[in-house]
């Protein structure tokens, strides 16, 4: 089970901190269907959240999901339900491998208007400067941003336009954290 700390800083609602979560990459099904150490910080790729979803809701430290450009955000969904049951689930992160594969865009505005996904939506993987605004335009709270990229120009770029010409996500009221 190799472990994968992503050297990212994060934005949450708005604020920088350092992003300190682990993406579990099972080695075999066996792994899949145990998951990763009951820790904080995990992100389970859906394979294994499907595999191991009620072990991992059992856990004392909730997972994220990782959700891949190829991924049906319908997977999340059980029993014939309409809306994400967000037990167990920290957060949904959805992999964005190169910036120009807009995949991630469509998955997050389907988790939030068709399945009432109202949880943290982080965006991970090739998340730019130049593509903040836009994600969070269509539902995404959080973002791990690129190493490389200046986190501060990248919070800001969340202001970069006041005037839109077409509506985005409504988005839920952020969650008032705890200053540290």
């Amino acid at each position: 089970m190799p472990d994968q700390t992503f050297p990212h800083t994060l934005i949450r609602y708005g604020r920088l901190q350092a992003d300190t979560s682990r993406h579990y990459e099972p080695a075999d099904a066996d792994d899949a269907a145990a998951g990763p150490p009951d820790e904080p910080d995990w992100i389970v790729p859906l394979s294994t959240w499907l595999k191991a979803r009620d072990i991992l809701r059992a856990r004392r430290h909730p997972v994220a999901i990782l959700l891949g450009p190829d991924a049906e955000p319908a997977d999340l969904l059980e029993n014939g339900a309409r809306e994400i049951d967000p037990r167990g689930i920290a957060y949904i992160a959805v992999n964005f491998p190169m910036y120009t594969d807009g995949r991630g865009y469509s998955i997050a505005q389907i988790l939030r208007t068709h399945h009432g996904w109202q949880g943290e939506l982080r965006a991970v993987g090739d998340v730019l400067i130049d593509t903040i605004h836009y994600q969070a335009r269509c539902g995404f709270d959080s973002f791990a941003v690129k190493a490389g990229h200046d986190p501060v120009k990248a919070l800001h770029a969340l202001k970069t336009f006041s005037h839109h010409y077409q509506h985005g996500y409504a988005r839920p009221p952020e969650p008032q954290l705890a200053d540290a």
